[in-house]
């Protein structure tokens, strides 16, 4: 490989040599995503930054390749393959590498070559060194050289699957065209937002294995008009009137499998919230989780006369002030 060949990995993904495993993953995933040719038809700009962001993962991705790239830089290919039964007098990138006794003699020569002073001949080197992405040679142990190089390793992808609240819950069925492919998928009852369905060998293909990867569907729910999810349980709000609030009523609430009547107790307050147990979401065990309900006190901006006339007697006849704490509260 020339040197002009070399590719940056870590610039590619947009980090620093000192990137976690985590850090390496969640930058493949965000720029898969954002140059994914599904994302980008007919875009052939980014259909090579996915190329390049999928190469780029699938060597530091790999902790074992990765070390070979972080200790051998531009050679890290080479590296492997020198040691492989008969690599050698294979021209590895315009080098002849059956020449060299091992990769430290072709290193040294290389650095002789660059007016590098600390090196030695071929037959009794007292330092060696590995090239690093971005300039600069450090030291290395000819032992630390690795295994043989390996083909690349599958790649897997992510697609979004828009679900709504009921196709969730219940579980539904989705068509998927993949490639050429029309794959009739299930999604299981009790997906949430964020959960992920795995279709084996419908990832991405690898040139060099002709192998697939898996396909990730990420389930994304769409908004309902009612419920909500507050961690594993479904929040909802129902309005009562003041009346109801007051003396306490029964009323029906809406759940996922139809509506249940649920007892107000007399002076709820505004925003107190009330449970109704085993019927929020399902899990994958076939659990339910809860159904809390914020109570919402609705006042009426328009009213009849006589209801006016009925307020007005409460007004005249109460016996309580719910402000008579806030007398003695000053600064």
């Amino acid at each position: 490989m020339a040197t002009t060949d070399f590719k940056d990995y870590y610039s590619i993904l947009g980090l620093t040599k000192t990137a976690s495993a985590d850090e390496i993953k969640k930058s493949f995933r965000r720029l898969a995503r954002k140059y994914h040719p599904d994302m980008n038809p007919n875009n052939k700009e980014a259909e090579a930054k996915f190329k390049q962001v999928s190469e780029a993962y699938e060597v530091l991705g790999d902790p074992e390749k990765r070390q070979k790239y972080d200790q051998y830089g531009q050679y890290w290919k080479q590296a492997g393959e020198a040691r492989s039964p008969g690599a050698g007098g294979v021209d590895m990138g315009g080098f002849d590498f059956s020449q060299y006794g091992n990769f430290d003699e072709f290193i040294n020569e290389l650095l002789g070559r660059m007016g590098d002073t600390g090196t030695t001949s071929r037959s009794g080197s007292s330092r060696s060194y590995s090239y690093r992405p971005g300039g600069g040679f450090s030291d290395f142990g000819f032992n630390d050289f690795g295994n043989n190089y390996e083909q690349p390793a599958n790649v897997d992808r992510e697609a979004t699957v828009s679900l709504t609240l009921g196709e969730a819950f219940r579980g539904t069925e989705k068509r998927f065209t993949i490639g050429t492919d029309t794959v009739d998928v299930k999604i299981p009852a009790g997906v949430k937002q964020g959960s992920k369905v795995r279709l084996k060998g419908k990832g991405q293909i690898n040139p060099a294995t002709q192998q697939r990867g898996d396909l990730y569907l990420v389930v994304e729910l769409k908004p309902h008009s009612f419920f909500q999810f507050e961690g594993e349980n479904l929040v909802c709000e129902v309005p009562i009137t003041p009346d109801e609030a007051v003396l306490g009523t029964a009323i029906e609430v809406p759940t996922t499998e139809g509506k249940v009547t649920m007892n107000i107790p007399a002076g709820i307050r505004h925003g107190q919230t009330l449970r109704l147990r085993g019927k929020g979401w399902r899990n994958a065990k076939g659990e339910r989780s809860d159904q809390m309900v914020k109570i919402a006190i609705a006042t009426p901006k328009e009213i009849t006369a006589t209801e006016r006339e009925l307020y007005e007697k409460i007004r005249d006849n109460r016996t309580t002030n719910p402000r008579s704490n806030l007398a003695q509260i000053m600064l």
